[in-house]
């Protein structure tokens, strides 16, 4: 298997070991394949070189239905760590809170919005009157407005189309912030930043596991998540649309 070494000199601890661990967590799914890896440790992580080519309809209705069976694996808990793995949670280079939740609202809130919220005020990305628009969402999510009777899927947690690498044999994972979680928030994400075939995916995910009634509706409430982190460190605009989709979680609510 030919293989590529990702480094990092200024890595924290856990860094590439908690990828390791949720690239692990997600193929003992059974469900999308993921990047092999070969070696881990401090500051760096050796993993399966997957030589891309192009999607088809085909590979991307075959990605949707195996996501489907990835999410289906489940979690111990809304915010837990893949199995086996007790230290901390990255998505990209920043930290993520882990800690199980039974609410889903609670633990999303808490944990996938509000963290990055004081950062994107500071780098100038989020106004004060846009974080405080932010906050009044995430209390009509903590408050248990948005759960449901679903149960914590086996999330990658960072699925934007970069971490979906096509192969001659289909898609490949790579890049996990893994942890449990709801599963349209995965779908949410592929939706935001853009996704090959993506209706075909979605097609054959809700085909495979139907998603509950108007859970298109609900995106801007999934979004909450990848916004937030990328309106830490990624741009004013990433900073608007944040607000945007506060703006829609509170009228989803009423």
């Amino acid at each position: 298997m030919q293989t590529i070494v990702k480094r990092r000199d200024d890595a924290p601890d856990g860094f590439f070991e908690a990828e390791a661990a949720g690239l692990a967590w997600l193929a003992a799914a059974g469900g999308a394949r993921v990047a092999g890896v070969s070696a881990v440790g401090p500051g760096r992580i050796e993993l399966e070189r997957i030589d891309e080519v192009r999607p088809t309809r085909g590979s991307a209705e075959a990605f949707g239905s195996a996501l489907a069976r990835t999410h289906a694996a489940g979690a111990a808990a809304f915010g837990a760590r893949p199995d086996g793995w007790h230290g901390p949670l990255f998505i990209g280079r920043r930290p993520m809170p882990a800690a199980g939740e039974a609410s889903w609202g609670v633990f999303y809130a808490r944990d996938r919005v509000l963290p990055f919220v004081p950062i994107a005020v500071e780098a100038g990305n989020l106004t004060p009157a846009e974080a405080a628009l932010v906050a009044r969402a995430c209390n009509v999510v903590s408050a248990g407005g948005f759960d449901d009777d679903e149960p914590p899927a086996r999330l990658h947690g960072d699925l934007w189309t970069g971490n979906v690498l096509w192969s001659d044999d289909g898609a490949v994972l790579i890049d996990p912030a893994a942890h449990g979680g709801h599963r349209e928030t995965d779908l949410a994400m592929l939706e935001l930043f853009g996704c090959p075939f993506l209706e075909e995916i979605l097609t054959a995910y809700d085909r495979a596991a139907p998603l509950r009634d108007g859970w298109r509706e609900r995106l801007p409430l999934h979004r909450l998540h990848p916004l937030a982190v990328h309106a830490a460190g990624h741009g004013r605009g990433y900073g608007i649309a944040l607000a945007e989709a506060a703006r829609s979680v509170l009228d989803l609510a009423g």
